[in-house]
C-alpha cells in the first residue's frame, strides 16, 4: 500500500506538471514540413491548373501541397515536367510515364460572372491510359481553399481507397504572454490556414474537444476566478454555456459519439471519477468507484464503452468502461507510464502517450491482434488526436525547447511538423468530418 500511495503522489505531481507545461504556450499560422514520407510514395504529378495565376487561390498547388503533406504520394515538381497538358486531349502518358509517374491530375480555373470560379479537374492512371474520375465545381472566391481540400480529398479516396481529411479543421490552444489575454483557443484547416480565434483568456484553456457533428466544441477554462469549469462553445452562434462548475476538478471533457453527453473529470466527491453528463437533461452520471486517479475518459465509437486513465494499479495505465454495467478492464501493459487515450474510428486501435526510458511517446495498440509500436521518437509527447479517417494521429511535442504540433500517421512511416510562425501552441485536437 505504501508503494501504491508513493506513485499515486508521483503521478499526481507528474499530472500537475503537464497542466502547467500545457498552459505555459501564440497565436499564429501554422506552417506544414513533412520531415518523413513513405519510401514507396506514390509518384504524382499535379500540373498547374489553367488559369490559376489570376486566381486569388492556387487551387494546383494547395492539391499538390494536400497530397505531399499526407506522405502517400511524391509529387512531380512542376519545373521537371515535360509537358503541362490542360485538358484530357493533351495529355501525353509518354511523357509522364519517362518520369516514373503513375498518376497525372490537370484542371481549370475560370472566373464567372457572379463573381465566383468554375474549377474543373480531372484524373488520369498513366500506365492505364485512362481517365479515372473527373468534376466540375462552381465556388464563390471565399471558398476555394474549401473547393481544393475537397478536390483532395477525392482524389485521396480514388487512391488509397480511405476518405481524405483534407477538409477537417485542427483545434489547439495557444499562448502569447505579450497579450493582455494571453491564452487563446483557435481551429485551422487541416494545411494549417485560416486560423479563427474561437476564445481569448487571461486564464489557461485546456482539453479543448470537438462534437461530431463539427459544430461545437467542448473544452476547461479557469476564467472564473482561476478555477476550472468546463464550457460548450458553438461554433457559428459563438454561444457559450458553462455545463460544469463543481467544487475541486472539473476536466477532461469528451463528446459521446451522438453528440448527447459528455464524458468528464470530477472530483466533487473528494476523488477524480469519471462522470458523464447529459446536455440536455443536465443529469450527472458516475461511472467509477476507485480510490484510484480515473481521468482522461475517451468514447469509444460504439457509443457504450469508454477508455480512460487510472492509477488504480499503481500508476498510470489505460482502461476500459463499460457505461451500462460499469464494469472496468485494464488493457495497456506495455511499462509503467500510459496515459491520455484516443481511439481510432473504426475502434480498433489505442492511441497513447507512453513513458519509454524516460521519454514520453505517442504508441499505437491493436486491440485485435494485441500488438503495440512506439510511433514517434520526440521526448516530450502529449494530447494524441487521431483523425476522423484514422490514418494519422496530432500530438503535441517540444521542438528545440518550444511547443510544436507534429503528426504521425497510424503506422509511423510518416512524420509531418506544424511549427507555429511565432509562440509555441499546446493539445490538438482532430475535427470531425466536416
Amino acid at each position: 500500500m505504501k508503494l501504491e500511495c508513493r506513485a499515486q503522489k508521483m503521478w499526481r505531481i507528474g499530472l500537475a506538471a503537464i497542466l502547467v507545461f500545457s498552459a505555459a504556450m501564440a497565436r499564429a499560422e501554422l506552417l506544414i514540413r513533412v520531415t518523413e514520407g513513405r519510401v514507396d510514395a506514390v509518384p504524382i504529378a499535379v500540373v498547374p491548373f489553367e488559369g490559376a495565376q489570376n486566381a486569388p487561390e492556387d487551387v494546383s498547388q494547395i492539391v499538390q501541397a494536400d497530397l505531399h503533406r499526407s506522405g502517400q504520394f511524391k509529387p512531380l515538381p512542376a519545373e521537371d515536367m515535360l509537358s503541362r497538358p490542360r485538358n484530357e486531349s493533351e495529355v501525353i502518358y509518354r511523357d509522364f510515364r519517362v518520369l516514373g509517374v503513375e498518376y497525372i491530375i490537370t484542371g481549370s480555373m475560370k472566373a464567372q460572372e457572379t463573381g465566383g470560379y468554375e474549377v474543373s479537374y480531372a484524373l488520369f492512371d498513366v500506365n492505364r491510359q485512362v481517365k479515372l474520375m473527373s468534376e466540375t465545381y462552381r465556388p464563390p472566391v471565399s471558398q476555394l481553399r474549401d473547393v481544393a481540400h475537397a478536390i483532395s480529398d477525392r482524389i485521396y479516396e480514388q487512391l488509397t481507397g480511405i476518405p481524405g481529411a483534407f477538409s477537417n479543421k485542427i483545434l489547439y490552444v495557444t499562448h502569447n504572454r505579450n497579450d493582455k489575454n494571453p491564452y487563446q483557443l483557435q481551429y485551422a484547416d487541416a494545411d494549417g490556414h485560416r486560423v479563427t480565434t474561437i476564445l481569448r483568456s487571461k486564464e489557461p484553456i485546456m482539453s479543448p474537444t470537438w462534437s461530431p457533428d463539427g459544430r461545437k466544441v467542448a473544452y476547461v477554462s479557469f476564467e472564473d476566478d482561476g478555477l476550472p469549469g468546463i464550457y460548450t462553445h458553438d461554433l457559428a452562434t459563438t454561444n457559450r454555456e458553462k455545463v460544469s462548475s463543481f467544487r475541486g476538478i472539473n476536466g477532461a471533457p469528451d463528446w459521446s459519439p451522438d453528440g448527447q453527453k459528455l464524458a468528464l473529470t470530477l472530483s466533487r466527491d473528494g476523488n477524480p471519477e469519471i462522470y458523464m453528463l447529459d446536455i440536455t437533461t443536465k443529469q450527472l452520471t458516475r461511472l467509477t468507484q476507485h480510490y484510484g486517479i480515473d481521468t482522461e475518459p475517451r468514447w469509444l465509437p460504439d457509443g457504450e464503452h469508454l477508455v480512460f486513465t487510472s492509477s488504480r494499479s499503481g500508476g498510470p495505465q489505460i482502461y476500459k468502461l463499460n457505461i451500462n454495467d460499469k464494469s472496468v478492464r485494464r488493457v495497456s501493459f506495455q511499462g509503467a507510464y500510459n496515459a491520455r487515450p484516443d481511439v481510432t474510428p473504426d475502434g480498433r486501435y489505442l492511441v497513447y502517450v507512453h513513458r519509454r526510458n524516460g521519454n514520453f511517446n505517442v504508441g499505437v495498440q491493436d486491440l485485435q491482434r494485441g500488438t503495440f509500436n512506439i510511433v514517434t521518437r520526440t521526448d516530450m509527447d502529449e494530447s494524441p488526436s487521431v483523425a476522423p479517417n484514422g490514418s494519422m494521429v496530432i500530438y503535441g511535442t517540444q521542438d528545440r525547447g518550444t511547443g510544436v504540433l507534429e503528426a504521425v500517421s497510424i503506422d509511423g512511416r510518416v512524420k509531418v511538423k506544424l511549427p507555429s510562425k511565432e509562440g509555441e501552441v499546446r493539445e490538438p485536437a482532430w475535427s470531425p468530418f466536416l
